[in-house]
C-alpha cells in the first residue's frame, strides 16, 4: 500500500504537547529495520538511506508531522501520583494509515531531552533498544497487541548508567503503535481541572480508534471500551507467561496495545508471584498481580472522568473489566493451547485446571503449551495432569500440527538468559546473527500459532 499521512494529533492544540527537535546524532548506523510493519504503512520501499534520514535523523515523512512532538502526561507510578512526567526520552515522529484503516503513530525512544526530561539525557541504550525488539516480537507472535518495533539505529554515542555495565552503546528507537494516548494524558487534565481538554480529548479518542463521535455518554462509553480493551490485554499476557513489569498507569494505553518496555519478562513457570523489575521489591506488578494492576490504572481514567460524567454510568462501564478479563483468558489460553472453545463453563474449568497444574508442578510454560498444542498431552505428563487430561478429550484442535515448527525438539521461548547471551554476542564481538536468527525464529513460531 502507499503511505497516507495524517496529523489528526494536531486537532488537540498545543496544549497536550511541545514541538521539539531529534537530537543530532554523531553516527547513524541501521541495526534493524522491520520491513513487514513498515509494508503495512506504505514504508517498505525505502532504501536503508532513506530510512535512516527518517529515523536516524528525523527527516519529516513526506505530508506528515513538519516536527515533531513531545506528548504531556502525567500518572501514577508505583501508585504514587507524578504530576512531572510527561515524553521525556521520545517524541511522536508521524502518523498515518494502515492496511486495516487504523490511526497509527510512530514514536520514539532515544531521540533526545524534550521539556518534559526532566534531569535525564534523553538517550536510549543499545541493548534496551535489542530487548524491545526480542519483547515485541515474541509478544506478537504469541497473540498480544503490542507496539511494533520499527527501526533502531546505533548512534554511537557512551552512556552511563547505574543499572547495567558502563560505558553502554546508545541507540533511537521507532515503534509503530495504534496510538500513544496514555491514561495518564487524561489524569493530567483532570489534575488542572481542565475540563475543556478533557471533553475534546474524549472526543479525539472516540473518533480516531473507536469510530465513534463523541455526545453526552462519550465519557462512559470512552471507559467501557478502554476497560474492554486493557482487561484482554491483561488476559493475554497472562496467556503468554509476560510480565511488563510497570504498569503505572502513563503506561497503559487507552487503545489497549502493550507498548515501552523496559524490565519485562517471560515467567519460566506459572508463578503468580514472579517479578520482572528488581525494583519491585513488594510485587505490585507480579504476574499474578498484573490484572489487578491495570484494572487499578483503569480506575484512575474513571476518576478523570468523573470530572465530566455522573458517577453511576462511570461505575457501570468500570462493571466489564471482570467479566471480559475471565472471557478473554480463557479465549487466549485456548488460542494458545491449539483447542476450539465448547463454551463458557467448560472453557473456564479449563484454564483453571491449566493454572493449578502449572502452578502445582512448576512444569515450564512454554513446554507445556509446545506439547499440548491441539489438546493432546504426551504420555510422559504423569498423573497430575489426569484431571486437565479428562478435561481436554472434549475439545478438538483449532489446527493441524502439521507446521515444521511442531517437530522442533524445543519451543522456541525468550527467557533472561536466552535475552542476555544475544546481547551479549552483540556487546562484546559486535555479532548481531543471533539476533537476526531469533526474530527469524519467532515469526516461525508465529505462523504455526496462526
Amino acid at each position: 500500500m502507499a503511505l497516507t499521512p495524517q496529523q489528526a494529533i494536531l486537532e488537540l492544540g498545543d496544549a497536550f504537547y511541545d514541538p521539539v527537535h531529534a537530537a543530532g546524532f554523531p553516527e547513524t548506523r541501521l541495526r534493524f529495520r522491520n520491513d513487514r510493519a513498515a509494508a503495512e504503512v506504505g514504508l517498505a520501499g525505502l532504501s536503508d538511506d532513506q530510512w535512516i534520514a527518517h529515523f536516524g535523523r528525523f527527516k519529516p515523512l513526506p505530508g506528515g508531522l513538519q516536527q515533531p512532538l513531545a506528548l504531556r502526561y502525567h500518572g501514577h507510578q508505583f501508585r504514587v501520583y507524578n504530576p512531572e512526567i510527561g515524553d521525556g526520552r521520545g517524541f511522536l515522529f508521524a502518523q498515518m494509515t494502515d492496511d486495516r484503516g487504523r490511526l497509527m503513530d510512530l514514536g520514539t525512544k532515544g531521540s533526545g531531552q524534550t521539556p518534559w526530561s526532566r534531569f535525564g539525557d534523553g538517550r536510549l541504550t543499545l541493548k534496551g533498544g535489542v530487548r524491545e525488539i526480542l519483547a515485541t516480537e515474541m509478544l506478537e507472535a504469541l497473540g498480544v497487541e503490542t507496539s511494533r518495533t520499527f527501526s533502531l539505529i546505533e548512534t554511537g554515542e557512551e552512556l552511563h548508567r547505574g543499572d547495567e555495565p558502563s560505558p553502554t552503546r546508545s541507540a533511537v528507537l521507532v515503534r509503530l503503535s495504534h496510538g500513544h494516548i496514555r491514561i495518564g494524558t487524561f489524569q493530567r487534565l483532570a489534575y488542572a481541572q481542565d475540563l475543556d481538554n478533557l471533553r475534546k480529548l474524549t472526543g479525539y479518542v472516540l473518533r480516531h480508534y473507536y469510530g465513534e463521535e463523541a455526545g453526552d455518554d462519550a465519557p462512559q462509553r470512552l471507559l467501557g471500551h478502554v476497560a474492554s480493551r486493557t482487561a484482554r490485554m491483561a488476559a493475554r499476557f497472562m496467556a503468554a507467561g509476560f510480565v511488563h513489569g510497570v504498569l503505572n498507569s502513563d503506561n497503559i494505553n487507552v487503545t489497549g496495545e502493550s507498548f515501552d518496555y523496559g524490565p519485562w519478562r517471560f515467567a519460566p513457570s506459572w508463578d503468580p508471584g514472579f517479578t520482572a523489575a528488581y525494583f519491585d521489591q513488594q510485587g505490585l506488578y507480579a504476574f499474578g498481580r498484573q490484572p489487578e494492576a491495570i484494572y487499578w490504572d483503569v480506575m484512575q481514567l474513571a476518576s478523570s472522568l468523573r470530572l465530566i460524567a455522573e458517577e453511576d454510568p462511570l461505575i457501570e462501564a468500570m462493571k466489564g473489566f471482570p467479566e471480559t478479563f475471565q472471557q478473554e483468558v480463557a479465549s487466549a489460553m485456548l488460542w494458545r493451547l491449539g483447542v476450539v472453545p465448547l463454551g463458557p463453563e467448560h472453557d473456564r474449568g479449563l484454564v483453571g485446571a491449566i493454572e493449578r497444574v502449572l502452578v502445582e508442578t512448576g512444569a515450564p510454560i512454554d513446554r507445556f503449551f509446545f506439547d499440548a498444542f491441539g489438546g493432546k498431552l504426551p504420555a510422559s505428563y504423569g498423573e497430575p495432569f489426569a484431571d486437565l487430561r479428562a478435561r481436554l478429550a472434549g475439545y478438538t484442535p483449532r489446527k493441524a500440527r502439521d507446521h515444521p515448527y511442531w517437530s522442533d525438539a524445543a519451543p522456541c521461548s525468550m527467557l533472561i538468559d536466552e535475552v542476555e547471551a544475544i546481547w551479549a554476542a552483540i556487546a562484546h564481538a559486535d555479532v548481531w546473527t543471533h539476533l537476526e536468527a531469533k526474530v527469524a525464529a519467532i515469526r516461525r513460531m508465529g505462523e504455526a500459532l496462526a
